[in-house]
């Protein structure tokens, strides 16, 4: 019977085999499957190979990261610390580095991995990681480090004179390395999640806060750069009312007006005429209209005519331009700005320029400044204040003639005007709108913003009239749930606590109420603080709450410059605490929170858990 041939033909010969027909076609099966055989082999070396460089490429790209970093951070500290030989050193070597890893980050092997989908996320993540530091080092720190050399405090200030000239020609650099810093800050802030390597996720999380850290310094040093020859008298003589903050009475800025004195720049020499105690603005006013919110929220207390309620609000532009106005209507001068500072900027001042002697031969140190003027001038003279503002006068009229004259480390006084700074015990305000605008980008100004993003800054305002709160001790919480839905509720607690000594033999002019009206029914033991609490929350909050000491509590309600603001009034007995807290509903506003500190004779670092949603 017919049989069917392998090659498809109906007809099936037995002599094809003799033929050699189906010989060859067995050679030809044999010889693809050699061909394959060895081209799977090729492909696993290759794999195999692929993977050994890969690997290698891997190690090498660890290692020049980590290194590349480290060396990145240690030219920013050196930066920071003034030390440009050393800042250029570091950023040299860590583009080195950088330049490694990115030669290793761009491979072939590389390239291929990162295509893979969803394996390759922690290669385009390493990649992106590699370009930023690699930017960072080469367009960021070697050339900051370069205008170090020449921006360097030792250069900048000396004789009791800043070189504004040179701070402006190097402007313009300045601000391109800036610009440069705040581009690779968006890039580093872009960088995906690696996924499911975690040594890479701490990478980018460590580099993201680096290159903002370095982005903020930068910036600050660009506005700084722009504004400081103009304010110095670059252009022209400026003059500026400066005012002294006792905060052991507190106001919204920081403390009450205790003295001033008028600060005069000529191409970057400073020089202070009419120190004066605050006696001299009594009667004084202030021809000026701040708004119907303002007027609103303070006009009662007749802030315009009354120099000690110059300052209840916490936003310095409004007491800036009370106090200008009140020493153009008293003398007749114009000044172009105000800056105020308390006795704890003092403290850091002397321990960069060293103590002063009074007259009498009394050494005022950083380490008794605070107590001689916020506490022992009260005790040594209780009941001549004449006498009293004159020895605080004379402590001013010294620390000022000091950090005017010669000074030994200008790195240690910028060191310790920057630490102030950042504790909010220096603000800045300048007639100019355009430097203004600039001010209010700074932490100098200490301006309430107008933005949506989430916002909690209690302030405290004195109300008995004492000076009690070289005593209070404060505590400052901010929690908000998530950032589902539209709305979310979030909780300010504010903890206060007496911290008045029971056997101390303080006068009645610090422990008294005479600030409180005759007529209140209060009869309250001495050394009781009298004190406002008032919360500026978040743009559009709504209070839920208030609570004293877990009970309800009336708040007075307002808003200041598009915060809504609740008020509770407390009193708080020597040795004991109170605790407030405000329950809100608020918007879920995308932005890092925000916790300004009232500078205070204490220090406080508020706790602030509140998630970063996005916009």
């Amino acid at each position: 019977m017919p049989t069917r041939r392998p090659d498809g033909d109906d007809a099936y010969d037995p002599d094809d085999y003799e033929n050699g027909r189906f010989s060859k076609f067995a050679d030809g099966l044999r010889r693809r499957r050699r061909a394959l055989l060895l081209g799977g082999l090729a492909l696993v070396v290759v794999l195999v190979a692929l993977g050994a460089w890969l690997s290698i490429n891997a190690f090498d790209a660890k290692s020049s990261l980590e290194q590349a970093r480290q060396d990145a951070q240690q030219a920013k500290e050196a930066l920071l610390q003034g030390k440009t030989d050393e800042a250029l050193q570091f950023a040299d070597a860590a583009q080195s580095h950088a330049k490694q890893a990115s030669d290793a980050t761009h491979s072939v092997p590389w390239s291929i991995a990162a295509a893979v989908p969803w394996l390759g996320s922690p290669f385009d993540t390493g990649r992106q990681i590699s370009d930023v530091v690699l930017g960072l080092a080469a367009d960021v720190l070697q050339p900051a480090a370069r205008v170090g050399l020449a921006i360097a405090p030792d250069q900048l200030f000396s004789n009791g004179r800043v070189d504004v000239q040179t701070l402006r020609d190097e402007e313009s650099q300045l601000t391109e390395i800036s610009g440069a810093a705040i581009r690779l800050n968006a890039d580093a802030a872009s960088i995906p999640d690696p996924r499911y390597v975690s040594v890479l996720g701490d990478a980018r999380s460590q580099l993201q806060k680096q290159t903002a850290e370095v982005a903020g310094i930068l910036e600050n040093t660009a506005l700084a750069a722009r504004l400081a020859p103009a304010m110095m008298g670059a252009d022209g003589p400026r003059t500026y009312f400066m005012g002294f903050q006792t905060n052991a009475e507190a106001r919204g800025t920081g403390g009450l007006l205790g003295g001033f004195g008028i600060l005069r720049f000529n191409d970057g020499t400073p020089t202070v005429d009419t120190l004066a105690s605050n006696r001299e603005l009594i009667g004084s006013y202030a021809p000026i209209d701040l708004g119907a919110e303002y007027a609103k929220m303070y006009g009662y207390t007749n802030p315009t005519t009354d120099f000690r309620n110059s300052n209840l609000s916490s936003h310095f532009p409004y007491a800036a331009q009370i106090w200008k106005a009140m020493w153009e209507k008293d003398t007749g001068i114009t000044v172009d700005g105000a800056i105020v500072l308390d006795p704890v900027a003092l403290s850091y001042m002397l321990g960069a320029v060293g103590s002063i002697t009074l007259p009498d031969g009394e050494e005022v140190t950083k380490d008794n400044v605070v107590e001689l003027t916020e506490s022992t001038a009260y005790a040594r003279y209780p009941d001549d204040q004449i006498a009293r503002k004159k020895y605080l006068q004379d402590i001013a009229g010294e620390v000022v003639k000091k950090m005017t004259g010669k000074i030994e480390s200008p790195r240690a006084l910028l060191d310790a005007l920057g630490r102030a700074v950042s504790e909010r015990r220096i603000a800045i305000w300048s007639a100019n709108p355009a430097e203004q605008q600039l001010l209010e980008q700074t932490p100098l100004a200490h301006a309430i913003p107008q933005d949506a993003a989430p916002y909690a800054e209690v302030v405290i305002n004195n109300l008995g009239g004492n000076k009690l709160d070289y005593y209070l001790r404060r505590e400052i919480e901010y929690v908000a749930d998530g950032c589902e839905g539209d709305t979310r509720m979030s909780t300010v607690t504010v903890r206060l606590k007496n911290d008045l000594p029971a056997d101390a033999n303080i006068p009645d002019y610090i422990l008294g109420t005479a600030g409180l009206l005759p007529e209140l029914p209060l009869n309250l033991p001495k050394g009781t603080m009298v004190t406002s609490v008032r919360l500026l929350a978040t743009s559009g909050a709504k209070l839920v709450s208030s609570l004293a000491n877990g009970e309800r509590a009336p708040a007075i309600t307002g808003t200041e410059r598009g915060h809504p603001s609740f008020e509770v009034q407390v009193i708080i007995p020597p040795g004991q605490s109170g605790e407030l807290t405000f329950r809100l509903s608020e918007p879920t506003s995308p932005g890092e929170a925000r916790v300004p500190v009232q500078p205070l004779v204490d220090t406080v670092t508020p706790v602030v858990s509140v998630p970063q949603c996005s916009g």
